[in-house]
């Protein structure tokens, strides 16, 4: 069994902060579960251009508001508390948030914990370099 408090995660080195956001890395790779949990935080005003091509993310929104926006189709989809989305065929999308929002996040396969999006907006694929030393 697992049990970690989200409160916890600044002082374990599990939060990593990025340009428009900040993550609490609360599940990971080596942990064994073959899913990565996170709660995320999008700064107010952030816009973040992201294509996920290694990895399909849920994303539920806790608080906040703000939308998301399918690049290959054109359409814009607004996100609140209690909305679900889900990047299940490596979407690229782009997310603004208008207010900050907190959102809970899965990925698949898991995050080994360090990552941040890569030019094309995307995490690495098991990238070694990223392994949280925790």
């Amino acid at each position: 069994m697992i049990i970690r408090k989200l409160e916890d995660a600044l002082h374990q080195g599990r939060v990593i902060t990025s340009n428009g956001w900040d993550s609490s890395r609360l599940l990971l790779k080596k942990d064994g579960a073959g899913f990565s949990f996170h709660i995320t935080r999008i700064f107010e005003n952030a816009e973040l251009h992201m294509h996920y091509q290694h990895h399909i993310e849920s994303v539920y929104c806790i608080s906040g508001r703000g939308e998301i926006e399918d690049v290959e189709r054109h359409i814009i989809y607004p996100i609140g508390p209690g909305t679900l989305y889900v990047l299940d065929k490596h979407d690229k999308h782009i997310l603004r948030a208008f207010d900050e929002l907190q959102l809970a996040c899965v990925f698949n396969p898991p995050l080994q914990g360090n990552e941040v999006h890569n030019a094309e907006g995307a995490f690495e694929l098991d990238d070694p370099a990223c392994e949280l030393a925790i």
